[in-house]
């Protein structure tokens, strides 16, 4: 499998009008776009901060702008808004799982998890996934392209216009592979972050990523606060080929050099997520390998029970397999937990939401 090359998102530009996404623009781009105007920097400030704080759908709520300005930024301008076309709420535990469609017509699906600790919400950063990993449903139809960072926002402001509720964490862990769109999503982490905006701290936000080995190491070099999560999901490079191919192009001693790098440049402890799958890597002596392979990496063992896809032949391990292989972790001096499951009665893996709907919505067209 020859080296990736990174899929940019479509253009930020609306087809047929001209007109661009205000909302992928930061704060500084608006106030120097405000200055050719003629308009007071401060009106940059207050644009910004109805758009992402107040979360407006549209220039007409904002109040404190004259209308001069706000046809101005009409003409030129449109705000990224989505509206959800299913919202499945968990009887569970109140895990609320969205599909939002795109202004192109392309599905997303995103997730709002409740904990203890604040509401998290799992972002998709790619319409599909081009990565191949054999237990997740996104990657069956492959990438149609990249998310805008606005576009990444906008799940973020869709589900807190639907709950009323503040989000505290961020994964990008939903449908695509995040380094595969890494412009885009550096500008919404970035943007994420900004204390103009939702002001969300780089330490509550994790960025998921199947281990594109360049990517990972300019990752590193922008000094960013976020947690690093690689899907390791095998212990050699063998079994890791048979579950995600995107190991062909970066072998598994490189993806984890890679990963040292990040620490020592970061000082962020990484997390290793580990899908456990019935009879092909959750016995105790893969568990032995995974300790000898991860010993000294500064990191945290996160195994999750592989999700069954009705397109793929994977099983979930019963409950004492996985407690047998976080038992072998721990005895190993590891820092291991068992992810727990949200949402178990609405959907399952990454990427079933939205393909379910897509199928139902073919089959009615039919």
């Amino acid at each position: 499998m020859a080296k990736l090359e990174e899929m940019t998102p479509a253009g930020t530009r609306e087809y047929g009008t001209g007109k661009q996404d205000i909302c992928e623009l930061t704060l500084t781009e608006l106030t120097a776009l405000l200055k050719e105007w003629g308009e007071p920097a401060y009106r940059a400030k207050q644009i910004y901060t109805w758009l992402h704080q107040k979360l407006a759908p549209d220039f007409l709520q904002m109040s404190n702008l004259s209308k001069g300005l706000r046809d101005r930024l009409s003409e030129h301008f449109y705000i990224t808004v989505m509206e959800p076309v299913e919202v499945l709420v968990s009887k569970l535990d109140g895990t609320r799982k969205y599909v939002l469609r795109l202004r192109d017509g392309n599905i997303i699906e995103a997730v709002l998890m409740r904990y203890h600790h604040g509401n998290s919400v799992c972002v998709s950063s790619q319409v599909g996934c081009r990565m191949g990993c054999r237990f997740c449903a996104s990657t069956l139809d492959g990438c149609v392209r990249g998310l805008t960072a606005a576009e990444m926002l906008a799940e973020i402001y869709a589900i807190t216009r639907d709950t009323g509720e503040r989000v505290s964490n961020v994964v990008i862990m939903g449908s695509g592979e995040p380094l595969d769109n890494f412009d885009e999503t550096v500008r919404f982490i970035r943007m994420l972050s900004d204390e103009n905006g939702l002001n969300i701290s780089q330490r509550n936000i994790t960025l998921s990523t199947c281990g594109l080995v360049p990517k990972i190491r300019e990752l590193a070099e922008l000094d960013l606060q976020i947690t690093l999560a690689l899907s390791l999901h095998a212990a050699s490079q063998e079994v890791r080929e048979t579950i995600m191919p995107v190991a062909r192009a970066y072998p598994l001693r490189e993806v984890l050099a890679a990963c040292r790098m990040y620490f020592e440049k970061t000082g962020r402890r990484l997390t290793f997520e580990y899908s456990v799958v019935k009879g092909v890597n959750d016995t105790v002596q893969e568990a032995e390998k995974l300790a000898q392979l991860l010993k000294g990496m500064h990191g945290h063992v996160n195994l999750i029970p592989v999700n069954p896809i009705r397109e793929r032949s994977y099983e979930s391990p019963d409950r004492r397999t996985v407690e047998a292989f976080q038992a072998v972790l721990l005895c190993r001096g590891l820092s291991a937990t068992i992810r727990r499951e949200m949402g178990r009665d609405i959907s399952s893996a990454c990427g079933q939401l939205r393909r379910s709907y897509e199928k139902r919505n073919a089959e009615q067209e039919d």
